[in-house]
Order: C-alpha cells, then structure tokens, then sequence
C-alpha cells in the first residue's frame, strides 16, 4: 500500500511550501519513485524533480532509473519513450489528458503512406511522436541532434515528420533532401517576429537564443540556435547578463535557478497549454496512489525501442557542448 500525505493535495498551497517540498521527499524515498520533468512544465512541478531536462535527457535519464517507480511529468508521448526505454519500471503519468498537438499531427499509417512514396528515403521522427509513430521510423531525434542524426544516415533523401521547421532547419546544414511534414509547435511558430525585433530594440546588447522550431524568419536573426539544454549552456558560457529566449516561457525558470544574476526574457504566446495540463496537486496525488500508469504494447515497445536505441547512441550533437566550446562575448 502507498505512502500518502499528511494533507490533501490539492490544499498543497495551505501548506508551507518547506512542508510540502519534505512530504514530496517523504514519499518519494517511501513509495521508490523517481520524479522526471521536463523543463516547460510549471515552476512547482520543477522544484520537486529529481530531473529536469528535455526530450533527448529524459529519455537518457528514464532508461538510467533503479527506482521501480517513474512520474514522468511531461506529455504522452514523453511517458511513452520512458515506458520504452525501461520497460521493467512502472511508469506514472499523473494527467493522461496532457497530450501534445504537434505529436498528434502525424500518426502511423500516415507515415506508412509517406514511405511508400518514398521507398529510397530513410524515416527521422522526431522524439515528439507516439510509440507507434517511433516503430515505423528508422531512427529518432531531438532538437539537440536532428542534425547529427540526420547527416549519419547514408541515404540522399529523409523524411521527418512532424515539425516542418525543424526540417527546414536541418536542411541548412545537408546535403540531404529533407521531406518534410506539415506539423508543427504552435508555441515556437507563434513567437512574434515584431515582438522579437521590438524586444531586440529594447535590449541590443542582449543575444537571441532560438529553439529550432520556430518560423525560418526567427532562426534567421537569431544570434545562436538551440535545443532547451543547449540554451542552458550557452547562457552559461555567455558573457551578456541579459538574454532573449525563444522557447516556452518556463524555460525561464530553470535558466534562473541554475545560471543566477542573468535576466532571461521570453515572449508572449510562449505557452504550453499542454505542459501545463499536469496540476500540482495531479503529482502530489500520482505520487500517494502511483496511478494512472502508461503501458504499451510488447511489439509497440520492441519496435520503438529500436529507433530510440539508434538516437540514444548518437547523444547530443550541438558545438556548445563539445569541449571549450564558447560563444563570442558581446562588443
């Protein structure tokens, strides 16, 4: 039977959050779980993670666990690929109605079609799909290595699926035909490019970090491109003491905790009405009944697993994490 609270959890903002933050704690070490979150998921949720990290992180991370317990807080198809990468783990979901849109815009047999349209082309899927997306790909990839992943690949043509921007992205950098889908992030697509250059105006001295899936236009100015653990970096190596981000807006909320005394500025629109499904009170209670659990499939696991397998060998492919690796300080 597991461990419960000492006061409801959905009254958890009663309680002093020093006590709230030692009964997380508690039940964590009682009931063996293992809190991952990803870096857009609400500022509370972050500070009782034993993780935060992004797609291609987590999902290193999930296949790492000794716990018997995973709460993933994310969306579906996060829980997913942890189901996937260690499938002997319980894996915990504390909302199952957080979905994301952009992963829902491809599905399997439309993919299969794809193929059959392109039978020379090798299938990249962005981490960002379901399970069932995942077994009919070749090999996965995040934000941080879709270059790496792709340029890997002997073939003269890719098709990814589903973020275009991300492709259009990875085509500046191969020699490849990409064959792109028409999915999308509305989070990073609808980031203002006249906010961005009034922003700009603002603050000239402060650099613009861009995430690859945002509009052509945006990566076009952008001062460094960058996965969300890629901007944790930069941020880090760069001298500026303001910085524009061009993300989720909670990205803000690590990026302050763990690079202090800079200022980070997002933008309007930037929000993940998706991430921001799984409440408070949703991990407190996930945390007291260790439900509602994510299972897939065996064949689905299988399936998948090879895909992610091949993204997981090539890890991160952006320059600021190779060692000495610096932005150019400002003028």
């Amino acid at each position: 039977m597991p461990t419960g609270l000492d006061f409801p959890a959905r009254e958890w903002r009663s309680q002093p959050w020093a006590h709230v933050a030692a009964e997380v704690e508690r039940l964590k070490k009682a009931n063996d779980v293992v809190v991952l979150a990803h870096n857009y998921q609400r500022p509370e949720v972050q500070d009782v993670a034993d993780y935060i990290g992004d797609s291609l992180g987590l999902a290193i991370q999930a296949s790492e666990v000794d716990k018997q317990h995973i709460l993933f807080c994310g969306v579906d198809f996060m829980a997913e690929s942890a189901v996937v990468v260690n499938p002997t783990k319980r894996v915990i979901f504390p909302n199952l109605r957080a979905s994301c849109p952009m992963a829902a815009m491809i599905d399997a047999p439309t993919l299969r079609l794809m193929k059959q349209q392109h039978p020379e082309a090798a299938v990249v899927a962005y981490v960002n799909t379901s399970a069932e997306v995942k077994v009919e790909a070749d090999v996965c990839c995040t934000s941080s290595n879709a270059i790496k992943v792709v340029n890997s690949l002997p073939h003269n043509e890719v098709i990814m699926v589903p973020d275009v921007n991300l492709g259009l992205y990875v085509q500046r950098f191969t020699d490849k035909k990409v064959l792109t889908y028409p999915g999308y992030c509305h989070v990073h697509r609808d980031i203002d490019l006249a906010e961005v250059r009034t922003r700009q105006g603002e603050f000239p001295q402060a650099p613009l970090v861009v995430h690859p899936e945002c509009n052509p236009e945006l990566i076009d100015i952008a001062d460094f491109v960058a996965s969300t653990e890629g901007m944790i970096h930069y941020s880090r190596k760069h001298a500026s003491k303001t910085i524009l981000i061009a993300t989720e807006q909670e990205m803000s909320h690590r990026l302050q905790r763990e690079v202090p005394g800079k200022r980070f500025i997002t933008f309007k629109r930037s929000y993940c009405h998706a991430q921001k499904t799984i409440q408070f009170s949703d991990v407190l209670q996930a945390l007291e009944t260790l439900e509602p659990v994510v299972t897939l499939p065996t064949e689905t696991i299988v399936g998948a697993r090879r895909s992610i397998d091949r993204m997981l060998a090539l890890g991160r492919g952006e320059i600021i994490f190779e060692r000495g690796a610096a932005p150019v300080a400002p003028a």
